[in-house]
């Protein structure tokens, strides 16, 4: 292999490392914004019933929270009602909301380069980078799925004892009443939304690549046609 190739190899895929981080961010954003996800669960989960909270205070308090954690967010953490956290509940979502922070701040990082990465590939007429991005978010959340539909409550235990280093995220259902509207169902179904999210952009660039690859194919064949011809 030359300098060259392997040059060009290393780049491409430190480019699909970039575009599965940029996924990744992103779908957490996404489905972090996606207040709707959450409104279907207060029917399917029988949240009102279980809470004991009215279907508009849920969504009152819900839609704090959530807008606590969004980009564009700086202020406090105040629920509408009463005896939502206590001290430690609010440190764990002020933790929390730092995570959020992380992966906007990997999503603002890797937007850009990966335009550059993909204006840059484009003259040069290589795609290896779009294969080798597809296969890492195609094959990643197929075993992160498998593992959420074979535990999920293992699973989740695990994210919460490897991201956290303390036991705040453990609330009390009375004096942390927030935690009766957050069934950990909830939280499977962002964890499926996010990987299906990660998964499509994994197959549109699965898919670009062997659309690109085709065309090029098929502009070669035409020019050689167009040679032969001239001959």
């Amino acid at each position: 292999m030359n300098k060259g190739k392997w040059y060009h190899t290393a780049l491409q895929c430190l480019l699909a490392l970039a575009f599965f981080l940029l996924f990744v961010s992103s779908s957490v954003f996404l489905t972090l914004a996606c207040k709707p996800l959450y409104y279907l669960d207060i029917e399917l989960l029988n949240i009102e019933e279980h809470s004991g909270f009215e279907k508009e205070e849920i969504k009152e308090n819900y839609n704090a929270l959530i807008d606590y954690n969004l980009p564009l967010s700086d202020g406090e953490l105040i629920f509408p009602g009463e005896n939502m956290m206590s001290e430690t509940a609010k440190i764990h979502f002020e933790e929390v909301k730092d995570i959020f922070d992380l992966f906007k701040v990997v999503a603002l990082v890797m937007l850009p380069l990966c335009i550059a990465g993909v204006y840059y590939f484009y003259f040069k007429k290589m795609y290896n980078y779009l294969l080798y991005a597809g296969v890492t978010t195609l094959v990643l959340p197929t075993v992160v799925g498998g593992l959420i539909a074979l535990n999920w409550e293992k699973v989740f235990l695990l994210f919460h004892q490897i991201a956290f280093d303390n036991d705040y995220w453990v609330f009390d259902y009375y004096e942390d009443q927030v935690i009766r509207i957050l069934p950990s169902a909830f939280f499977m179904h962002c964890a499926i939304m996010i990987v299906a999210l990660v998964f499509i952009g994994g197959g549109i660039c699965t898919f670009l690549y062997f659309f690109l690859r085709k065309r090029e194919r098929l502009s070669l064949a035409k020019k050689e046609k167009v040679v032969q011809g001239s001959n």
